[in-house]
């Protein structure tokens, strides 16, 4: 790193000039991009940032290491010659209607498009979006064509099982007023628990008011659109839909302990089917490891759900999480709509899903979902029976009612309701 892109002085934390103006204001859900202003997170011209946080969500420490490696130069900016989407996404009227969309960017894939002078000019202006194409290739969808339940169309489904899909990569971008008032809480409050939980990690959370937008150090989403795209705006389309919350185990390895990998593959037959009939299909995968806790965690509850002495049972298998982890789940799907609002989309017709967290979240935000779709029984493993009926006495969504009898605790409780 040469003198002129480094000096020795540390700022180690920074407050706004009084009187000062930011070079690139935002003006959070406005009606085009230019109007909004570009998200800059770059450190390589930090009189040009303005927000907290840097691009990249929870890869930005790697960054940092290969800058101390000596392998990146701290000062490059990405060339996003033929970056461009794949597929047209948007705009759509959600994308400026107040308080819809908080966490995400949703102009984050048309950076070049609507910036392409200030990055000419030496602004490190990065999109948070990425769209392209690709196949999905699957055993189990090979095996949906041998029985008969998928067909090959050439086109969405193909003759050697592979499945045409697009392909969003979405990093989290985070209104702070938005997502205070997402959860009920104002915003100082907000600042300030992000401040002390991250250690610090962030000081202008609680010195720069005027900086409200956030990129956090986490992991992002990613959609997979099974059929045309184009037919997004068209609200007669009918749209199947499964939200899947990210589970290695399952979803890569195929471990039988939960119900992840055969639900993400019903999920993903069902968009294909879907997306044969007319319609569309969607996938959205959040990285949400272990229910937001994280896989030590995660790792940890298996030991002690198989350890306690009545063996592994339904009834304390959520107070098994909150004995390690304090809180059964620190997903709060609060957040998650937002993907759906930036495809432009008020209405699903078929959610497969059982979570009520996900559709109370979803019709919470004035999502209308006709249909639910639980997992069907032969799909689930013989180890997961526990996790399925604890879910179920939990509020999981059942064609079944489910019975009590046998349930205690926080389980036992929650069916009060039904």
């Amino acid at each position: 790193m040469s003198p002129s892109n480094r000096t020795d002085h540390i700022r180690l934390t920074s407050h706004p000039e009084p009187g000062g103006k930011h070079a690139f204001p935002i003006d959070w859900g406005a009606a085009d991009a230019r109007s909004r202003g570009p998200i800059i997170g770059t450190v390589s011209r930090p009189a040009d940032r303005n927000v907290i946080g840097s691009h990249g969500g929870s890869y930005a420490v790697y960054r940092a290491l290969a800058v101390s490696a000596g392998a990146l130069d701290p000062i490059r900016r990405p060339d996003l010659t033929n970056t461009f989407p794949a597929a047209t996404v948007g705009p759509f009227p959600q994308w400026s209607e107040p308080g819809r969309i908080v966490a995400l960017d949703p102009w984050g894939h048309l950076v070049a498009e609507n910036f392409g002078k200030e990055i000419a000019e030496g602004v490190d202006i990065r999109p948070s979006i990425a769209v392209t194409r690709a196949r999905l290739d699957l055993p189990e969808i090979r095996s949906a064509i041998l029985a008969k339940r998928l067909k090959s169309d050439g086109h969405v489904v193909h003759d050697n099982g592979s499945v045409s899909v697009v392909k969003i990569a979405i990093d989290p971008v985070w209104h702070l007023p938005g997502v205070a008032e997402r959860f009920g809480v104002t915003e100082t409050s907000l600042r300030r628990t992000l401040f002390e939980q991250t250690a610090g990690m962030f000081p202008e959370l609680v010195t720069r008011p005027d900086m409200q937008v956030f990129l956090p150090p986490i992991g992002g989403t990613t959609v997979y659109l099974f059929g045309d795209v184009t037919k997004l705006p068209d609200h007669r389309t009918t749209i199947t839909c499964r939200v899947h919350d990210e589970c290695n185990g399952s979803d890569v390895f195929g471990s039988d302990i939960c119900t992840c990998r055969p639900y993400l593959i019903h999920g993903i037959e069902e968009c294909a089917a879907g997306a044969q009939a007319g319609g569309l299909g969607f996938i959205v995968y959040n990285r949400k490891e272990g229910r937001a806790l994280g896989e030590v965690t995660k790792f940890l509850v298996y030991n002690a759900r198989k350890r306690q002495e009545e063996g592994d049972a339904a009834a304390a298998y959520f107070e098994r999480t909150e004995c390690v982890a304090g809180v059964q789940d620190a997903r709060f799907q609060q957040l998650m709509p937002d993907v759906i609002h930036w495809l432009g989309l008020r209405r699903i017709d078929r959610f497969l899903s059982m979570s009520d967290m996900k559709y109370d979240a979803l019709s919470g935000q004035g999502i209308e979902i006709v249909e639910r779709v639980p997992i069907p029984d032969d799909l689930i493993p013989a180890d997961a029976h526990v996790e399925i009926a604890a879910k179920k006495a939990a509020g999981y969504f059942s064609i079944e009612p489910q019975p009590a009898e046998g349930l205690t605790g926080t389980v036992g409780r929650s069916l009060e309701k039904y």
